[in-house]
Protein backbone atom coordinates (compact mmCIF):
# COMPACT_ATOMS: atom_id res chain seq x y z
CA UNK A 1 0.00 0.00 0.00
CA UNK A 2 2.94 2.43 0.73
CA UNK A 3 4.66 1.70 -2.01
CA UNK A 4 1.68 2.25 -4.22
CA UNK A 5 1.10 5.31 -2.30
CA UNK A 6 5.04 6.36 -2.96
CA UNK A 7 4.50 5.46 -7.02
CA UNK A 8 1.19 7.43 -6.83
CA UNK A 9 2.84 10.62 -5.32
CA UNK A 10 5.93 10.72 -7.82
CA UNK A 11 3.85 10.39 -10.87
CA UNK A 12 2.07 13.05 -9.67
CA UNK A 13 5.11 14.93 -8.62
CA UNK A 14 6.57 14.17 -12.02
CA UNK A 15 3.53 15.54 -14.09
CA UNK A 16 3.18 18.62 -11.86
CA UNK A 17 7.53 19.27 -12.96
CA UNK A 18 6.50 18.46 -16.63
CA UNK A 19 3.92 20.53 -16.67
CA UNK A 20 5.02 23.40 -14.57
CA UNK A 21 5.62 26.15 -17.11
CA UNK A 22 2.16 25.66 -18.47
CA UNK A 23 0.68 25.86 -14.74
CA UNK A 24 2.27 28.87 -13.96
CA UNK A 25 1.42 30.66 -16.93
CA UNK A 26 -2.33 30.03 -16.55
CA UNK A 27 -1.56 30.76 -12.73
CA UNK A 28 -0.15 34.29 -14.15
CA UNK A 29 -2.88 34.84 -16.61
CA UNK A 30 -5.60 34.52 -14.04
CA UNK A 31 -3.84 36.75 -11.85
CA UNK A 32 -2.72 39.87 -14.19
CA UNK A 33 -4.84 39.50 -17.61
CA UNK A 34 -7.84 41.87 -16.17
CA UNK A 35 -5.18 44.32 -14.76
CA UNK A 36 -4.83 47.59 -17.12
CA UNK A 37 -2.24 50.33 -16.82
CA UNK A 38 -4.16 53.63 -15.65
CA UNK A 39 -4.94 56.26 -17.62
CA UNK A 40 -2.28 58.41 -15.85
CA UNK A 41 0.07 55.49 -17.41
CA UNK A 42 -0.65 55.81 -20.79
CA UNK A 43 0.07 59.65 -20.19
CA UNK A 44 3.28 59.18 -19.01
CA UNK A 45 4.49 56.89 -21.97
CA UNK A 46 3.02 58.87 -24.35
CA UNK A 47 4.94 61.39 -22.93
CA UNK A 48 8.05 59.67 -21.85
CA UNK A 49 8.64 57.11 -24.57
CA UNK A 50 8.52 57.93 -28.10
CA UNK A 51 8.23 55.34 -29.78
CA UNK A 52 5.17 54.41 -27.35
CA UNK A 53 3.73 57.32 -29.53
CA UNK A 54 4.24 55.21 -33.02
CA UNK A 55 3.08 51.63 -32.05
CA UNK A 56 -0.36 50.34 -32.78
CA UNK A 57 -3.37 50.01 -30.45
CA UNK A 58 -2.71 46.22 -30.89
CA UNK A 59 1.09 46.62 -29.85
CA UNK A 60 0.44 48.70 -26.45
CA UNK A 61 -1.92 46.72 -25.49
CA UNK A 62 0.33 43.37 -25.94
CA UNK A 63 3.34 46.06 -24.10
CA UNK A 64 0.51 47.01 -20.85
CA UNK A 65 0.00 43.47 -20.43
CA UNK A 66 4.26 42.90 -20.03
CA UNK A 67 4.84 45.90 -18.26
CA UNK A 68 1.64 45.14 -15.57
CA UNK A 69 2.92 41.32 -15.29
CA UNK A 70 7.40 42.65 -15.01
CA UNK A 71 6.29 45.23 -12.60
CA UNK A 72 4.40 42.40 -10.59
CA UNK A 73 7.09 40.09 -10.57
CA UNK A 74 10.50 42.22 -10.23
CA UNK A 75 11.87 44.11 -7.55
CA UNK A 76 13.48 47.38 -7.52
CA UNK A 77 15.64 48.93 -4.88
CA UNK A 78 16.47 52.43 -5.02
CA UNK A 79 20.19 53.33 -3.97
CA UNK A 80 22.11 55.75 -2.96
CA UNK A 81 19.37 57.82 -1.59
CA UNK A 82 17.26 57.53 -4.42
CA UNK A 83 13.60 57.84 -3.58
CA UNK A 84 11.80 55.16 -6.19
CA UNK A 85 8.57 56.17 -7.64
CA UNK A 86 5.62 54.29 -9.95
CA UNK A 87 6.89 56.80 -12.66
CA UNK A 88 10.54 55.47 -12.42
CA UNK A 89 9.40 51.75 -12.52
CA UNK A 90 7.17 52.11 -15.59
CA UNK A 91 9.36 53.49 -17.72
CA UNK A 92 12.13 51.34 -16.94
CA UNK A 93 9.89 48.22 -17.26
CA UNK A 94 7.99 49.38 -20.75
CA UNK A 95 11.46 50.00 -22.47
CA UNK A 96 12.63 46.40 -20.90
CA UNK A 97 9.35 44.73 -22.55
CA UNK A 98 10.22 46.13 -25.57
CA UNK A 99 12.67 44.34 -26.34
CA UNK A 100 10.40 41.09 -25.66
CA UNK A 101 7.27 42.86 -27.13
CA UNK A 102 6.42 39.21 -28.82
CA UNK A 103 7.93 36.47 -26.26
CA UNK A 104 5.98 35.10 -23.94
CA UNK A 105 6.07 35.08 -20.32
CA UNK A 106 8.23 34.62 -18.02
CA UNK A 107 10.28 37.68 -19.29
CA UNK A 108 13.73 37.94 -18.58
CA UNK A 109 13.36 34.61 -16.22
CA UNK A 110 16.88 35.34 -14.74
CA UNK A 111 16.15 38.86 -13.84
CA UNK A 112 15.06 38.96 -9.82
CA UNK A 113 15.85 42.68 -9.04
CA UNK A 114 16.58 45.93 -10.78
CA UNK A 115 19.02 48.50 -8.42
CA UNK A 116 18.45 51.95 -9.53
CA UNK A 117 20.96 54.87 -8.62
CA UNK A 118 20.37 58.54 -8.97
CA UNK A 119 23.23 58.83 -11.60
CA UNK A 120 26.29 57.51 -12.92
CA UNK A 121 27.82 55.46 -9.62
CA UNK A 122 31.01 54.01 -8.78
CA UNK A 123 31.56 49.95 -8.87
CA UNK A 124 34.88 48.28 -7.67
CA UNK A 125 37.13 47.05 -10.29
CA UNK A 126 40.49 44.63 -10.39
CA UNK A 127 42.72 44.14 -12.97
CA UNK A 128 45.71 42.16 -13.38
CA UNK A 129 48.85 42.97 -15.07
CA UNK A 130 51.41 41.43 -17.19
CA UNK A 131 53.48 40.35 -13.78
CA UNK A 132 50.10 39.20 -12.15
CA UNK A 133 50.13 41.62 -9.59
CA UNK A 134 46.04 42.99 -9.13
CA UNK A 135 44.96 45.98 -8.56
CA UNK A 136 42.11 47.35 -7.10
CA UNK A 137 40.20 50.58 -7.98
CA UNK A 138 36.83 52.23 -8.83
CA UNK A 139 35.04 52.84 -11.79
CA UNK A 140 31.86 54.74 -12.86
CA UNK A 141 29.73 53.27 -14.74
CA UNK A 142 26.02 53.87 -16.09
CA UNK A 143 24.61 50.75 -15.44
CA UNK A 144 25.65 46.74 -14.99
CA UNK A 145 24.23 43.27 -15.93
CA UNK A 146 24.69 40.40 -13.72
CA UNK A 147 24.91 36.70 -14.81
CA UNK A 148 22.92 36.37 -10.91
CA UNK A 149 20.07 38.23 -11.70
CA UNK A 150 20.53 42.11 -10.73
CA UNK A 151 20.35 44.45 -13.42
CA UNK A 152 22.14 48.21 -11.96
CA UNK A 153 20.80 51.31 -13.89
CA UNK A 154 21.54 55.24 -13.40
CA UNK A 155 18.16 56.59 -13.85
CA UNK A 156 19.72 60.29 -15.36
CA UNK A 157 20.46 57.42 -18.10
CA UNK A 158 17.40 55.73 -18.50
CA UNK A 159 16.02 59.47 -19.03
CA UNK A 160 18.44 60.57 -21.52
CA UNK A 161 18.07 57.44 -23.34
CA UNK A 162 14.30 58.21 -23.74
CA UNK A 163 14.95 61.68 -24.13
CA UNK A 164 17.36 61.20 -27.41
CA UNK A 165 14.89 57.84 -28.93
CA UNK A 166 17.47 57.89 -32.41
CA UNK A 167 20.73 58.77 -30.95
CA UNK A 168 21.55 54.80 -30.91
CA UNK A 169 22.00 55.05 -26.84
CA UNK A 170 19.51 53.37 -24.31
CA UNK A 171 20.74 52.15 -21.71
CA UNK A 172 17.55 49.82 -20.77
CA UNK A 173 18.11 48.63 -23.76
CA UNK A 174 21.60 47.62 -23.58
CA UNK A 175 21.33 46.39 -20.19
CA UNK A 176 18.33 43.84 -21.11
CA UNK A 177 20.11 42.77 -23.72
CA UNK A 178 22.62 41.60 -21.79
CA UNK A 179 20.13 39.54 -19.67
CA UNK A 180 18.86 37.95 -23.10
CA UNK A 181 22.83 36.70 -23.95
CA UNK A 182 23.09 35.95 -20.66
CA UNK A 183 19.78 33.44 -20.54
CA UNK A 184 22.19 30.62 -22.13
CA UNK A 185 24.20 31.02 -19.20
CA UNK A 186 26.87 32.44 -20.78
CA UNK A 187 27.74 35.87 -21.81
CA UNK A 188 28.84 35.52 -25.47
CA UNK A 189 26.76 37.72 -27.76
CA UNK A 190 24.86 34.80 -29.20
CA UNK A 191 21.60 34.81 -27.25
CA UNK A 192 18.67 31.51 -27.14
CA UNK A 193 17.96 30.50 -30.80
CA UNK A 194 14.76 28.16 -31.48
CA UNK A 195 17.28 25.79 -33.65
CA UNK A 196 20.47 24.82 -34.65
CA UNK A 197 20.34 25.97 -37.95
CA UNK A 198 19.37 29.65 -36.37
CA UNK A 199 22.75 29.08 -34.27
CA UNK A 200 24.30 28.38 -37.58
CA UNK A 201 22.96 31.19 -39.50
CA UNK A 202 23.92 33.46 -36.03
CA UNK A 203 27.42 32.67 -36.49
CA UNK A 204 28.29 33.26 -39.54
CA UNK A 205 26.28 36.58 -39.95
CA UNK A 206 27.30 37.72 -36.10
CA UNK A 207 31.14 37.11 -36.77
CA UNK A 208 30.77 38.65 -39.66
CA UNK A 209 29.22 42.20 -38.50
CA UNK A 210 31.59 42.02 -35.47
CA UNK A 211 35.18 41.66 -37.22
CA UNK A 212 33.47 44.87 -39.79
CA UNK A 213 32.88 47.08 -37.18
CA UNK A 214 36.23 46.04 -35.70
CA UNK A 215 38.04 47.09 -38.84
CA UNK A 216 36.12 50.11 -39.32
CA UNK A 217 36.64 51.27 -35.67
CA UNK A 218 40.22 50.20 -36.00
CA UNK A 219 40.70 52.44 -39.62
CA UNK A 220 38.48 55.40 -38.66
CA UNK A 221 36.09 54.23 -40.76
CA UNK A 222 32.13 55.79 -40.64
CA UNK A 223 30.23 53.13 -39.28
CA UNK A 224 26.18 53.34 -37.39
CA UNK A 225 26.74 51.18 -34.80
CA UNK A 226 28.39 52.44 -32.17
CA UNK A 227 32.83 52.22 -31.77
CA UNK A 228 31.90 50.53 -27.88
CA UNK A 229 30.16 47.55 -29.34
CA UNK A 230 33.75 46.49 -31.19
CA UNK A 231 34.64 45.73 -27.55
CA UNK A 232 33.90 42.43 -27.46
CA UNK A 233 30.79 40.13 -28.58
CA UNK A 234 28.50 40.86 -25.85
CA UNK A 235 28.93 44.03 -25.64
CA UNK A 236 28.12 43.85 -29.70
CA UNK A 237 25.22 42.37 -28.99
CA UNK A 238 23.92 45.04 -26.66
CA UNK A 239 25.29 47.73 -28.73
CA UNK A 240 23.82 46.40 -31.82
CA UNK A 241 20.21 46.33 -30.56
CA UNK A 242 20.49 49.96 -29.13
CA UNK A 243 20.93 50.70 -32.75
CA UNK A 244 18.71 48.04 -33.87
CA UNK A 245 15.86 49.99 -31.99
CA UNK A 246 16.80 53.67 -32.46
CA UNK A 247 18.49 53.53 -35.94
CA UNK A 248 16.56 51.38 -37.66
CA UNK A 249 16.92 52.49 -41.10
CA UNK A 250 20.68 53.52 -40.74
CA UNK A 251 21.28 49.77 -39.86
CA UNK A 252 19.28 48.20 -42.71
CA UNK A 253 20.99 50.13 -45.20
CA UNK A 254 24.32 49.72 -43.59
CA UNK A 255 24.25 45.93 -43.30
CA UNK A 256 20.73 44.53 -44.29
CA UNK A 257 21.71 40.66 -43.45
CA UNK A 258 22.00 41.85 -39.46
CA UNK A 259 18.87 43.74 -39.42
CA UNK A 260 17.15 41.27 -40.66
CA UNK A 261 18.62 38.85 -38.11
CA UNK A 262 17.36 41.22 -35.43
CA UNK A 263 14.15 41.00 -37.23
CA UNK A 264 14.04 37.61 -36.56
CA UNK A 265 14.90 37.34 -32.86
CA UNK A 266 13.30 40.17 -31.54
CA UNK A 267 10.44 38.95 -33.66
CA UNK A 268 9.36 43.04 -34.60
CA UNK A 269 10.38 45.85 -36.99
CA UNK A 270 11.35 49.13 -35.62
CA UNK A 271 11.83 50.47 -38.82
CA UNK A 272 8.35 51.35 -38.20
CA UNK A 273 8.42 53.14 -35.36
CA UNK A 274 10.07 55.87 -36.85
Amino acid sequence: MINALLIFVLIVFIAIFWRWPDIQNAVWHRKYSDLLLSEQQHTLLLRAMPIYNKMTDAERAKLASHIVWFLNEKRFVGCDGLQLTEAMKLIIAADACLLVLNKPWPLYKNVKEILLYPSAYYAPQSSRDNAGLVSFHNTVRQGESWPGGTLVLSWHDVLEGNRLPSDGHNLVFHEFAHQLDQETGKTTGTPLLASQAKYQQWGRVFSRAFSQLKTHVAYSMPHVIHSYGATNEAEFFAVITETFLEKPADLRREDPEIYHLLVDFYQFDPIVWH
